[in-house]
């Protein structure tokens, strides 16, 4: 009994350092702190817990420029056998269709696989578009705010629990199938250093240009975007007040600090 596990990741900027180029509507990536987007670090964890429980292999992908090597590696820190990074120029301000376009197309090239697990949005973007994308491409069922799996290796099949706002709901779905889990249910494992060592060895980590793909350019990057952002009228700064508490006593300082957060109405 065994699973065959594709995980999409995404290499996203750090949520305090997020700038944007005004004349093309994109991110501004270059020069700034990124990170694995935490939905899909809770992807790669209910991934590991099927893998911890059902066998078989874990992959992870990522469309990113070179920098997003790291996040590969650290999902091959947390337990992950595989990953391949999908970077090129060409696919540069990619809008949620042509990156799901390019992500499908790689997966197809990788060959059989009996599941592919996202996360439920990204935190720069929000769209939660990806998932049901990429299972449109790929012509394959997908279930999002999934929170628990059971796998039937005879009958090809998986039944799977998610979660709604006021009720829970049961599916059985056959395989192949692309599902994302609901957020703030998985918190990612710690990394272990043989696992993190084994990132460094050769084919572990796979980069794929189109020149391996071989996809049309006007399908992918931002010629393949039929959405763009027409204008941007400012980007919201959050002011501070700087505010400082000058007790020295512990106990006071704490009580100065719940009666500002009263004030400001957030408890």
């Amino acid at each position: 009994m065994s699973l065959r596990i594709i995980t999409g990741i995404k290499w996203v900027p750090n949520t305090t350092s997020v700038n944007i180029d005004e004349k093309t509507g994109a991110l501004i990536r270059e020069g700034i702190p990124a990170i694995v987007n935490p939905h899909d670090l809770a992807a790669v964890e209910f991934a590991l817990r099927l893998k911890d429980r059902y066998g078989g292999e874990l992959i992870t992908i990522s469309m990113a420029p070179p920098g997003a090597i790291k996040g590969l590696e650290h999902t091959i820190g947390m337990g992950v056998d595989k990953a391949y990074l999908l970077s090129d120029k060409v696919f540069a301000g990619a809008d949620t269709l042509a990156t799901s376009y390019t992500l499908a197309k790689a997966i197809e090239k990788i060959g059989k696989f009996d599941l592919i697990i996202m996360g439920h949005e990204t935190i720069d973007s929000s769209t939660a578009h990806i998932g049901a994308q990429v299972a449109s491409w790929l012509n394959i069922p997908y279930i999002y705010y999934v929170i628990e799996l059971e796998y039937f290796e005879e009958k090809r099949e998986i039944k799977i629990k998610r979660i709604l706002e006021d009720r829970y709901e049961i599916y059985k779905l056959k395989l192949p199938a692309l599902i994302s889990v609901a957020m703030h249910y998985f918190y990612p494992r710690d990394l272990k250093l043989s696992n993190k060592l084994k990132a460094k060895e050769k084919g572990v980590i796979e980069i794929w240009t189109n020149k391996e793909l071989g996809l049309d350019p006007n399908c992918v990057g931002l010629k393949g975007s039929p959405t763009a952002v027409s204008k941007i009228d400012f980007v919201p700064k959050i002011p501070r007040k700087k505010e400082i508490c000058k007790e020295k006593d512990p106990e006071k300082c704490a009580e100065w600090l719940i009666n500002k957060l009263k004030e400001e109405g957030l408890i």
